[in-house]
């Protein structure tokens, strides 16, 4: 009795070397984000306190509302509607979460449904687990490459939403 075929191609495909490739500077910026971020948290313990406890509390769970209803439910997958303030709200929620902006966040979301655990799939489980769960942020050739591509009318035309974005990235930068 075989394994099923998902998992032939898990456990049995060799994977292609990720620090073999080419990095460009986008790439190579992001790393240093991410980087930064764990390096910052080692400090953490020695600034304590309990208010920002309770803040980043808060944060975790309105930047994860934000994500799961604004950009996932409510603009990737269409699943409701809501009025356009709030609509707006919860995407400025999303995008304090540094997950991107919801133009990029839903057409690599649409382009993974539409190729799911296929070698054109953005993070997909075949390129090894590391790639899929963070790897291919750190790859934005193959990234934008798949996933620019996409058709999104609704997003493109809203010219509010760029506005609320840039907004929105301001605020961002600005809690570093």
């Amino acid at each position: 009795m075989g394994l099923p075929g998902i998992w032939v191609a898990l456990l049995m495909t060799p994977r292609a070397r990720f620090r073999g490739r080419k990095w460009n500077l986008l790439d190579l910026v992001t790393a240093a984000v991410f980087a930064s971020m764990h390096v910052l948290a080692l400090f953490g313990p020695f600034y304590f306190n309990w208010s920002a406890l309770w803040v980043a509390l808060a944060l975790v769970y309105v930047t994860g509302l934000g994500i799961t209803l604004s950009y996932h439910r409510n603009l990737a997958h269409r699943s409701f509607r809501l009025p356009k303030l709030l609509e707006y709200l919860f995407a400025y929620f999303a995008v304090l979460s540094a997950q991107g902006s919801p133009i990029d966040w839903v057409s690599t979301h649409r382009y993974h449904h539409q190729y799911t655990d296929t070698e054109k799939d953005a993070h997909s489980p075949l390129k090894g687990f590391w790639f899929s769960h963070m790897g291919w942020i750190l790859d934005s050739n193959a990234r934008f490459g798949r996933v620019c591509n996409l058709d999104l009318p609704y997003t493109h035309t809203d010219t509010q939403i760029h506005t609320y974005i840039q907004l929105n990235v301001h605020h961002l930068n600005s809690g570093f």
